[in-house]
């Protein structure tokens, strides 16, 4: 059985045409069908059937009751193993819910399981986990494809109908990106919309959690559930939280849509630029006014992101030392070698590449250089769009530079795999929320995403635009 959204898969609930625990068996089935994805790091059919039996009694007025949620597993999850994809989290197992997740579990839904990502969330394939790399499910033809990422287990189960959707985050497009590749709606809200407790930390002033689904409608019941502000995290917004999903609405007339020029890079294939094309006209059609518009510092994004997010990721994983939970390394001789073998032992290949930048450009000799200075771009950076946005009501961009790539493509090349992140890293910069929608394939029958990026807080402008792109796929 397949169900095509969450709205459909409630209806038949609400009116007993299903159970939860039928749903779940759904779900199971297909997950055991799919193993030889790489999917899930965990999964693990009893919980899932301690959940049903928790779940059945409660209100249908529960938004998301008996809907078969995935959780990257970077979010905590009580009793439940929280590897971040690493070798030095593997046995770990919080007492405790994330802030998101404890929000999904409040209104009904089920976890099916902790998908698999880059190691703590360092990567655009999925393919720098621990637990290995994860498939695109669209791959054809013995090809198998990256699902990107890092949140490319969380897009690829969603694609693969494994659930009806999927918790992510965005640190640099970690959601956008494997949205596009595989085929799916992901959104990254604004900087601070839904709280990081509970989220194992990678660059604190960018990650934030989002969400996967297989429409628009969805992607705005699933973030009206997790949005909302928590104490517990200092940089959690005390904003009103709209009916996103309520307020859905098509109508673009009037609306002014900036299309900045710097989007146009060279080596983008002619069928993004086609797809960016169509989606520009389809929505000119629809009523809304075109604008060129310039954001002069996007060229200085990527090289930005790539000081910033490292330099904040030497600090979070500082706590990753062998000493109070995690990995540690057997037999070291003295505590300066426990620490120094337990890190090296456990940190995968690019967390320690990434270690060692951020140790670098915050180093005495080098903060005024690098890291002070790209903190001050990230500023000009995130003036460009506002300056935009007073005439502007969203920009229209390609989400990702290709589709999706060979599993192996790019493996040996940090810069090229790092290039995958061009058109969502300014966003991410400037603290603003972006959706990727799919619109369009390319000559491989591969689906192509389109971005949409709105003001601060304001992501049913987003939603309602990208809803009536949506249309033109119905």
């Amino acid at each position: 059985m397949e169900f095509k959204s969450i709205s459909q898969l409630k209806s038949l609930l609400d009116e007993n045409k299903i159970s939860v625990k039928e749903i779940a068996e759904t779900y199971i089935k297909k997950i055991n069908e799919n193993k030889d994805l790489n999917i899930f790091i965990y999964f693990n059919e009893d919980k899932i059937h301690d959940q049903v039996k928790e779940t059945e009694n409660l209100s249908n007025d529960n938004v998301l009751k008996g809907i078969p949620i995935a959780v990257k597993d970077l979010f905590c999850t009580k009793n439940m193993p929280t590897t971040a994809a690493s070798k030095i989290l593997e046995n770990f197992k919080p007492t405790y819910e994330s802030f998101v997740t404890q929000k999904l579990i409040d209104q009904g839904s089920i976890f099916v399981g902790k998908t698999n990502l880059d190691e703590f969330a360092m990567g655009s394939a999925t393919n720098t986990s621990f637990f290995g790399n994860t498939i695109n499910p669209l791959s054809k033809n013995n090809n198998p494809l990256a699902p990107g990422g890092s949140s490319g287990g969380s897009a690829a189960a969603v694609a693969a109908d494994l659930c009806l959707g999927a918790t992510g985050t965005d640190t640099g497009g970690s959601i956008r990106q494997p949205a596009s590749f595989c085929g799916v709606v992901g959104i990254k809200p604004t900087y601070g919309l839904c709280s990081r407790w509970g989220i194992a930390a990678f660059a604190s002033s960018l990650d934030q959690a989002g969400v996967f689904s297989k429409n628009v409608t969805d992607s705005s019941i699933l973030l009206e559930v997790i949005a909302g502000h928590d104490q517990r995290d200092s940089t959690s917004s005390n904003v009103k939280i709209p009916s996103f999903s309520k307020n859905l609405n098509s109508d673009l007339r009037g609306k002014v849509i900036g299309i900045p020029k710097e989007y146009t890079v060279d080596g983008i294939s002619d069928e993004i630029n086609q797809v960016w094309e169509d989606a520009i006209k389809s929505l000119e059609k629809k009523g809304a006014k075109i604008k060129h518009i310039s954001l002069p510092h996007t060229k200085y994004a990527l090289p930005t992101y790539y000081i910033i997010a490292p330099a904040e990721a030497s600090s979070n994983l500082a706590r990753y030392d062998g000493v109070k939970y995690g990995y540690r390394a057997e037999n070291p001789k003295s505590l300066d070698e426990m620490y120094e073998l337990t890190r090296s032992e456990g940190f995968g290949k690019e967390v320690k590449r990434r270690i060692l930048i951020g140790t670098y450009v915050l180093s005495a000799g080098y903060y005024d250089a690098y890291y002070l200075k790209a903190q001050k771009v990230r500023k000009l950076i995130a003036n460009d769009f506002i300056e935009v946005f007073s005439d502007c009501d969203f920009i229209l961009t390609p989400t990702a530079p290709s589709a999706a790539f060979s599993l192996n493509e790019k493996q040996d090349d940090p810069i090229k795999m790092y290039l995958n992140d061009v058109f969502t890293v300014p966003a991410s910069l400037a603290g603003i929320p972006g959706i990727s929608i799919p619109y369009g394939h390319d000559k491989e029958g591969l689906p192509l995403g389109i971005q949409l990026l709105g003001k601060h807080y304001n992501e049913q402008e987003i939603f309602n635009a990208a809803f009536a792109l949506e249309k033109d796929y119905e």
